[in-house]
């Protein structure tokens, strides 16, 4: 319910920027050709992504002869979600992870690189597949792209008032450009706060589709640990593509640092008494981490499984 209310709350704080932009800066008309412009180039991102992303990650779309144990696994999930299939591919990328995506006409997708496979138990590997349905089922990309119209519209605005002509009125042009230029920073920030937020609700939807909560945080605990070993430079090739992947890969050492406070026996897993001594104990993020956390796609880590115990 509180993850609820927080979404609500930021696509109200949202919608007050843009009124307030549109009331007291602009004229009625050139925020609307800001709005349209915003608003057409990421249509056009949000209905050519799904290809995009199958180039940009490598995708080959499996069928159920060559992945039984996976379409098996989907099958069940989609069915238990009310959603149709997504189709499913597998990533020649070299890390452990996995993604959804799709629009309303490309239909729903789910992708997972060949480590993961390799790296998980089947109730791990399950849980990881039904935080991607619940993706689907939430629509939270549709929902995501809609609130990164307001930055786009923001940036537009600062970019054509600092570098405008303009005349008598260059002073006040300047003026509402630094202000937009603000906005943009201060509106990105909270469509990355909506991306985190969708993280828990995925974990939660997870949970929901049968998946139990001590799985999901191993899958979790495993991609970090994964996706530590893999090369700074092969991490930063990904870059662009880390917003798809269930947990921020430049993050991970540092992380796995982190969950050493949970995991305390050291077996490589977060078991059911595990978890459940998360629930009641505090856990230390440094002040490091908490600001990389505000800059990221992706909850911080050990806040993500934190909030798993209270799903037990």
């Amino acid at each position: 319910m509180w993850l609820q209310i927080r979404m609500y709350l930021l696509l109200g704080v949202m919608f007050a920027i843009v009124y307030s932009v549109a009331v007291v800066f602009l004229p009625g008309g050139s925020f609307l050709v800001y709005g349209v412009l915003a608003s057409v180039m990421l249509l056009i991102q949000y209905l050519i992504g799904p290809r995009m992303i199958k180039w940009s990650m490598g995708i080959r779309y499996v069928t159920p002869e060559e992945a039984p144990e996976l379409h098996q696994m989907v099958d069940e999930l989609s069915r238990a979600a009310g959603i149709k299939k997504p189709k499913i591919g597998i990533s020649n990328k070299p890390i452990p992870n996995a993604f959804a995506y799709g629009t309303f006409l490309s239909g729903g997708h789910v992708g997972v690189t060949e480590q993961i496979m390799g790296l998980l138990t089947r109730p791990e590997l399950r849980a990881v597949l039904a935080h991607e349905i619940s993706h689907l089922k939430n629509r939270d990309v549709a929902v995501i792209t809609a609130l990164s119209v307001i930055p786009t519209i923001m940036w537009y605005i600062a970019w054509s008032m600092i570098w405008s002509r303009g005349g008598r009125d260059r002073g006040n042009q300047v003026m509402i450009g630094v202000v937009a230029f603000i906005l943009y920073f201060v509106t990105n920030l909270l469509v990355l706060y909506g991306s985190r937020i969708r993280e828990y609700y995925a974990d939660q939807g997870a949970v929901k589709l049968g998946s139990a909560p001590h799985d999901m945080a191993t899958a979790l605990y495993k991609l970090v640990y994964g996706s530590a070993k893999v090369p700074h430079d092969t991490l930063k090739q990904m870059e662009g593509q880390k917003a798809f992947f269930l947990n921020d890969p430049s993050r991970a050492r540092n992380e796995l640092n982190e969950l050493k406070q949970i995991d305390t026996d050291m077996s490589g897993t977060i078991d059911l008494d595990e978890l459940l001594a998360v629930r009641s104990k505090k856990v230390s993020i440094s002040t490091g981490d908490k600001m990389m956390e505000i800059m990221s796609t992706h909850p911080n880590m050990l806040k993500r499984i934190k909030h798993l115990s209270t799903l037990t």
